[in-house]
């Protein structure tokens, strides 16, 4: 029993599912997207008193979430969240996913149809260490908080805080609130966002 508490406590979240428990309030609806083992619906319900659901594609992770008593239910991404109305939640969480998903802007806008707001956590390639390794080597590097080489699956599209940026400015997505991760540490930085951060964290609404 000590054991299973310790392995639900906040000290213990990958970081950006830190940043992102921050930004939820408690006693809101949440639906968590690819919610892996159900560590972050865990501490959500349990700590901040949300209402909690998730999808999860793999068996493994789907079978962890019964485990944890969590409402989860198997699902792929890609078919959408048609099975939901309109604003059935408060927040739609999509962390360290986007970078897997054959159509962000279809997915964002589902997360923005059935939520209110959205949150998004993916690992930047803008990275000097990752410039830096494509200069000198000539070949794609792996983000830094995504040690997955790209020819094992999921592929992974690399992307960047500046790529991202300029993608809600272009299907009409506000990014209300932000948070920087480097080496798995939070990091307050107003300029060179993305040559200094390994991680990023964005709450968004619909423009």
């Amino acid at each position: 029993m000590i054991e299973e508490a310790r392995a639900t406590t906040p000290a213990v979240l990958r970081p950006d599912l830190q940043i992102i428990a921050e930004f939820i309030p408690g006693r809101t609806r949440v639906l968590d997207l690819g919610c892996g083992d159900g560590v972050l619906l865990e501490h959500l319900i349990r700590d901040k008193g949300v209402t909690g659901r998730g999808i999860e594609l793999s068996e493994a992770g789907v079978l962890a979430c019964v485990g944890r008593g969590l409402s989860v239910r198997q699902g792929d991404l890609r078919e959408g969240l048609a099975d939901y109305p309109a604003r059935s939640f408060d927040y739609v969480v999509l962390s360290q996913t986007l970078p897997f998903v054959d159509d962000p802007a279809m997915i964002l806008g589902e997360m923005l149809r059935v939520g209110d707001r959205a949150i998004v956590s993916f690992s930047n390639w803008g990275y000097w260490r990752c410039r830096l390794e494509l200069l000198v080597t000539g070949r794609v590097p792996q983000a830094p908080d995504l040690p997955q080489p790209w020819h094992e699956k999921p592929r992974w599209q690399a992307l960047s805080i500046t790529d991202f940026g300029g993608f809600c400015r272009q299907t009409g997505v506000r990014i209300t609130r932000e948070a920087y991760l480097a080496g798995g540490l939070r990091i307050h930085v107003r300029k060179f966002k993305n040559l200094l951060s390994t991680t990023a964290v964005f709450l968004l609404e619909r423009a």
